[in-house]
């Protein structure tokens, strides 16, 4: 545990001195949370049945926070863990890594310590802005809500790791990695809620992790319980991935 835990303290420092990792880990979630609750704000629509449907019954603030929780995963996921992989891989970096007999298990651990690590740090900022600023409810099922997000913690770190894994260069990650990311926010609940998208858009979500993270975490979150379903997809999607990274991984 010790080399691990050396090599995920200079990885965080590392970290922290990129600005495109900072930008999708922080700001961005951030920003895109404010214009959204600036526009929806936090009142419950109780006159419109249809229009609280949409909503699931709570005001539109309550609705967003669980899902940016997701939200910030997935950019750790698809964006900042597979960019520093393939950046170190054209560098040389983990062609050192072999050479000095530093295993792989140890690499990939720091490299998503140090980038769920800062999701979550992300998330909690989120909660907490947004519980301050507009009142949103914290979760229902604090046991529940902790399970849903380690589901999606190694969900979008494997994912994170097939991409940095199969994806040649850093170039080729950051364009895929962005244009999986926003797809899945506009689809996956964390852009429109998945009531207003139409059942086309609702079948090609289904097909993307963070429709089912999103779920998984929401319900628990606003008090509707287990999501098993999307719980068993959410850990299919990360079995998968994790195998085929391990299949497919090169350290140059």
């Amino acid at each position: 545990m010790k080399p691990l835990r050396t090599l995920a303290w200079v990885e965080m420092k590392l970290f922290l001195r990129e600005p495109l990792a900072l930008v999708f880990a922080f700001a961005f979630p951030f920003f895109m949370l404010f214009v959204l609750l600036g526009v929806f704000g936090n009142e419950r629509e109780v006159t419109d049945p249809e229009e609280a449907a949409i909503w699931r019954n709570v005001g539109p603030a309550d609705y967003y926070v669980s899902t940016y929780v997701g939200l910030v995963m997935s950019a750790a996921g698809v964006i900042t863990l597979p960019l520093r992989l393939a950046g170190y891989r054209e560098a040389g970096v983990l062609r050192r890594y072999r050479a000095a007999g530093v295993p792989l298990g140890v690499v990939l651990g720091s490299q998503v310590a140090v980038a769920m690590g800062m999701a979550m740090v992300a998330a909690a900022g989120i909660v907490v802005v947004s519980t301050a600023l507009y009142d949103s409810v914290l979760p229902e099922n604090w046991p529940l809500v902790l399970a849903g997000v380690a589901i999606g913690l190694a969900t979008f770190a494997c994912i994170g790791i097939f991409l940095g894994a199969v994806l040649p260069t850093a170039r080729a990650v950051q364009g895929a990695g962005l244009a999986i990311f926003f797809v899945m926010m506009m689809v996956s609940g964390s852009g429109p809620p998945d009531g207003a998208l139409t059942s086309q858009m609702r079948s090609f979500a289904a097909t993307l992790p963070l429709t089912h993270v999103n779920h998984l975490v929401q319900d628990a979150w606003l008090g509707h319980g287990w999501a098993l379903g999307h719980a068993l997809v959410a850990l299919a999607f990360a079995a998968l991935t994790a195998l085929l990274a391990l299949r497919w991984f090169r350290w140059e």
